[in-house]
């Protein structure tokens, strides 16, 4: 057996796990750096390694803060967690752009999510949707306690249907499940729902006096949730006369930025190598925001992606359109997401992100993220027609670089105004510092 794999890693203490990487694979024997990152606090430690498993330490992200947001006529703050550079400045940088312009405008257009038991069943689709009436109602009188509280918050069961897979595998069935959650995610729910439901199908068949015993077995294959939430769905918007739109970097007129910007945002609807680039700054923007408020970003993106490609083509999430005198540029995009229950209640900075966007609801923060996701997408594409995307790209590389480099504030001031006409590179920011200083960095 090799001498790498072990039994009960689970059960080792945080020093013991150290322990047997520093043996086994740590290269370098200083385990200081987990360390230092451990909260002070024991309590809230102990809270943090609760969310996951097997956990040593704790990976910190910076928490920043993108204001100036204006939607739907309220002003927020806007907490925004991740590593890439520039991204919380060109939100920012988006989102005080459309302040001066009216704001943001969005739009509810579904909160349904969706779950599914499938199972096998030796019987056919027309015979099935002879007895779904009565599968229906046992279906709703089992499920009826643990709807109540859901029900009671406006949420619940919506509707109920038998759908036909054996294109998929012959005799295989689909029962499918829309649900409302209201201010939460739902996940649990929904999955236990699916769950008893699943039992309840493979009772019917099998308590039916009826039926014969070759129509009494049911093989449940799964129950579970759809990531896929197309009926979960949220609207962000801008408008303005095109000539409010400014002028732009090396001189670039409004309506020459308007016609190159619809240009591209076209480019992304027909072309999958620059949709997939395009769609990924959109998630900068509303990853960003899932993971301040303690949501699931995978989740988020991955239904994200499956809606980009719902016409069997992969295409960019975001439209443009010039109608008249009228520079119009919008984002629908998916967003099953809670703000009750999950890391949401639990973790001390997800809260904290919620009561600085005033304690939302999920409804409310649908509208948030997907305006964080068009004002995200319209500062890259805006870079992309004008400038370039590098110059604020290489901007806080420069900053990385200079840091790593441990560069004091009067040096970091002297080599930004260097290299705003020079290439920014590492061995080039390293010889900068050499010849200010006078000494190997």
């Amino acid at each position: 057996m090799d001498e790498k794999l072990i039994n009960g890693f689970s059960k080792l203490d945080k020093h013991q796990k150290i322990e047997w990487l520093q043996k086994y694979f740590l290269k370098d024997n200083d385990d200081s750096v987990f360390q230092e990152f451990w909260h002070p606090e024991k309590e809230k430690q102990k809270l943090i390694e609760n969310f996951s498993e097997n956990t040593i330490s704790n990976f910190v992200l910076p928490y920043g803060i993108a204001p100036n947001f204006v939607i739907d006529g309220k002003t927020y703050a806007v907490p925004m967690v991740i590593e890439e550079s520039s991204v919380v400045a060109a939100a920012a940088s988006a989102a005080k752009y459309w302040a001066d312009r009216g704001g943001f405008f969005t739009t509810i257009l579904g909160v349904t999510k969706v779950g599914h038991v499938h199972f096998m069943w030796n019987g056919t689709y027309d015979q099935l949707q002879d007895f779904v009436p009565d599968i229906v109602q046992k279906l709703m009188e089992g499920v009826s306690s643990l709807e109540e509280n859901m029900k009671k918050r406006g949420g619940g069961i919506q509707k109920i249907e038998f759908l036909d897979f054996s294109f998929c595998e012959k005799n295989l069935f689909q029962c499918r499940v829309h649900f409302l959650t209201c201010d939460s995610m739902g996940a649990n729910f929904i999955n236990t729902i699916l769950e008893k439901f699943a039992d309840i199908i493979e009772n019917f068949f099998v308590d039916h006096s009826e039926l014969p015993d070759e129509k009494k077995d049911v093989d449940i294959i799964m129950s579970i949730l759809s990531n896929y939430t197309p009926e979960c769905l949220v609207r962000a918007e801008v408008r303005t006369p095109i000539e409010n739109l400014g002028q732009f970097a090396n001189g670039m007129m409004a309506h020459v930025l308007a016609e190159k910007f619809c240009i591209a945002v076209k480019i992304a609807k027909h072309d999958v190598y620059r949709a997939t680039t395009h769609n990924k700054g959109i998630y900068n923007g509303i990853d960003a925001v899932i993971l301040a408020t303690g949501n699931d970003f995978r989740a988020v993106e991955a239904a994200g992606h499956a809606f980009a490609a719902r016409d069997g083509q992969y295409r960019g999430l975001s439209s443009c359109s010039l109608e008249g005198d009228m520079f119009h540029f919008w984002l629908d995009v998916p967003l099953a997401i809670g703000t009750v229950g999950g890391l949401t209640s639990l973790h001390p900075l997800a809260k904290k992100s919620l009561d600085i966007l005033g304690n939302p609801g999920a409804e409310e923060l649908m509208r948030i993220i997907a305006s964080v996701g068009l004002a995200q997408n319209f500062s890259a594409v805006k870079s992309l027609v004008t400038t370039g995307i590098q110059k604020g790209h290489m901007k806080m590389h420069l900053m990385n670089i200079l840091t790593s480099l441990h560069a004091d504030d009067e040096s970091k001031k002297a080599a930004t105004l260097y290299f705003e006409s020079h290439t920014v590179s590492y061995s080039a920011v390293r010889e900068f510092l050499l010849n200010l200083k006078g000494i190997v960095v």
